[in-house]
């Protein structure tokens, strides 16, 4: 695996080490000794599939509370999606910055999400799929969330938002 630091301390990209022959490519895509060894939370305690029909679907921007913060390799298995995170660490030198990348089934890319960001994602075809692994089992009493389009974070997203639920869109504005 290729990991590559993005401008958010703490958070990778991940892209496969393809190695090809006539058959095709095979890569890791997961390796307990590589995320622990640049420091990172190596622990799988659950992995999650979202399937989205509609192309702008909207998904975010959602984390979880002390003492359930969780970390997440986010990786697209069908289709393709803008994939957010935002830095809501107080004391990071990154607090309130976001980062915005294309993950696609064509490109392979995963995004390392640390402990202490909100994560959300708007699909950029039909018939998106989108898998998780994560550091923590799902709490539904420590479940958070940011408001897509706070002015708080700047967010441009990639297109116009055709599916969003109404919790995501009325989270109140960000006061951090």
């Amino acid at each position: 695996m290729i990991f590559t630091p993005t401008k958010l301390k703490g958070a990778y990209l991940v892209d496969l080490d393809e190695r090809e022959d006539e058959r095709g490519f095979f890569a890791r895509s997961w390796c307990e000794e590589e995320f622990r060894a640049l420091g990172l939370n190596s622990a799988i305690a659950q992995c999650n599939v979202a399937f989205n029909h509609r192309k702008g679907t909207l998904r975010g921007m959602h984390y979880s509370a002390a003492p359930f913060e969780e970390a997440k390799l986010v990786r697209c298995t069908a289709g393709s999606l803008y994939d957010v995170i935002i830095d809501l660490r107080p004391r990071s030198p990154t607090y309130r910055q976001h980062l915005g990348e294309v993950l696609s089934a064509a490109n392979h890319r995963s995004l390392y999400v640390p402990e202490g960001f909100a994560h959300g994602f708007q699909t950029l075809e039909d018939n998106t799929e989108v898998f998780y692994q994560m550091s923590r089992a799902y709490s539904a009493e420590h479940a958070r969330g940011v408001r897509y389009n706070d002015p708080a974070f700047g967010i441009e997203w990639k297109s116009g938002v055709s599916v969003i639920l109404e919790r995501d869109r009325n989270y109140p504005d960000f006061v951090g």
